[in-house]
């Protein structure tokens, strides 16, 4: 059959080999949305991998300079999310979406044209700006179409989109190899062009309306889609808060692993690497997996005390890597990283969860952007955290950090519950839809 099915006996065509793996989804606009995010991760890929270089060796600019202006840009990119987030639940997610991916593609293709440092802040810093509310806009959109799991169909996203950064990682690594002024543009320039070929793919999904609000039925009643509800929803901001100190973890395997392995450690070198390599395939292989006891807001509250302890455990591995021979030092670690990327998959879909299901329905964007901000904002702090943590404090640090995790992991589910009950006598129970 040309679709890759074959009839089954009633008629109806039986799902091909792919789809009934779970590899690929059904023909749909969850199919669709996930090819989207496939190409716009192929690129994110290339430029993370390359991107340090093409500043440094091809435009120029020092080390110090590129890591100030990145700084600078992640923070200011911040004040993004809330703001598109916003236009996304007035207006509509798909259409918000299209228009930020196409301003993204611009202002990446722009860095081509950059020759000095003012001029990397400026262009640097829009396209962080693009990115944040590309992900504020990007929230509501996936729950529109996510279906009646939407943690199970954000799992299965984050799967594609790590294997479409390893897949973008490889071959920038061809680039880097090359190593010349031609090889670095194109990079930076296919990095925009996967942008515009994701709004391209986006345009074939259907239209979401936006979250029309019943006429109030007097001049003291405001409708809740017209204000920063999202600001006064002190439960949701803790739960947010908690959940950006746990999303620090993301950067123990990429930032101070590396340092560590190199610096405080007789592993090989070439560890950096493998241990990247086994977080990768683990993610793919079963983030999905990790996702189907995730089921509500209590269940998600559960699993993030799982993932607290997992961190707790797997960076304590880690640490007791210092002072051992070299092939003891090397199997401590690998099953650190095994252990930590455990909690990373428990963390990854308890967030996921939450993040959509403490948020009303008419105020998707807003709540997503907020989500977008904290982890933004522990994004921009990782490095300064984990280098005092991991780098100055040693082993003790590790396993301070590790003690850090596990508190915000408890302390999850409270807030889970407060914002549950906040929700309730705000919204009802019809606050997100089924």
């Amino acid at each position: 059959m040309p679709d890759g099915t074959l009839p089954q006996s009633h008629g109806r065509p039986r799902p091909s080999w792919l789809v009934a793996r779970g590899v690929l989804l059904e023909r749909g606009p969850r199919r669709t949305l996930a090819l989207a995010t496939f190409i716009s991760m192929i690129g994110n890929g290339l430029f993370m991998t390359g991107a340090a270089l093409f500043f440094t060796r091809s435009v120029g600019l020092s080390v110090a300079q590129v890591g100030l202006a990145m700084g600078v840009a992640g923070l200011v990119g911040l004040v993004a999310g809330l703001p598109a987030g916003r236009v996304a639940d007035r207006h509509g997610p798909r259409g918000t979406y299209l228009v930020i991916q196409c301003v993204q593609a611009a202002a990446m293709a722009a860095l081509v044209l950059v020759h000095s440092f003012w001029a990397f802040v400026l262009t640097i810093t829009l396209t962080q700006l693009a990115a944040s509310a590309g992900a504020a806009a990007r929230g509501p959109l996936t729950r529109g179409f996510a279906g009646p799991n939407p943690t199970k169909y954000r799992s299965y996203l984050r799967a594609t989109g790590n294997l479409a950064g390893a897949c973008g990682a490889v071959i920038a690594g061809v680039v880097v190899q090359v190593d010349t002024r031609g090889a670095y543009v194109a990079l930076v320039l296919s990095n925009a062009l996967s942008f515009l070929l994701c709004a391209a793919v986006v345009t074939r999904l259907p239209q979401l309306s936006p979250w029309r609000e019943p006429e109030p039925t007097s001049a003291s009643e405001v409708s809740p889609i017209g204000q920063w509800v999202v600001l006064k929803d002190r439960p949701y901001m803790v739960v947010t808060a908690l959940d950006s100190v746990l999303s620090l973890q993301g950067y123990v395997l990429v930032f101070a692993l590396p340092l560590w392995i190199v610096g405080r450690s007789e592993a090989p070198h070439w560890l950096v690497g493998a241990c990247a390599v086994v977080n990768t395939l683990m993610v793919v292989a079963f983030q999905v997996r990790a996702s189907r006891g995730v089921v509500d807001n209590a269940s998600a509250g559960r699993v993030a005390v799982r993932s607290g302890v997992a961190f707790l455990l797997g960076m304590a591995a880690i640490a007791a890597a210092a002072g051992m021979p070299g092939w003891l030092a090397a199997m401590l670690i690998v099953a650190g990283v095994v252990v930590h990327t455990v909690g990373e998959l428990w963390h990854t879909a308890a967030s996921f969860e939450l993040s959509f299901g403490l948020a009303p329905a008419r105020a998707q964007g807003q709540y997503s952007g907020l989500h977008a901000t904290g982890t933004g904002l522990a994004s921009s702090l990782a490095p300064s955290v984990l280098a005092l943590f991991c780098l100055t404090w040693g082993v003790v640090g590790w396993l301070m950090l590790g003690g850090v995790f596990v508190l915000a992991g408890v302390a999850m589910p409270y807030a889970v519950r407060w914002a549950e009950q906040a929700r309730e006598a705000a919204y009802g129970q019809n606050s997100v839809p089924a």
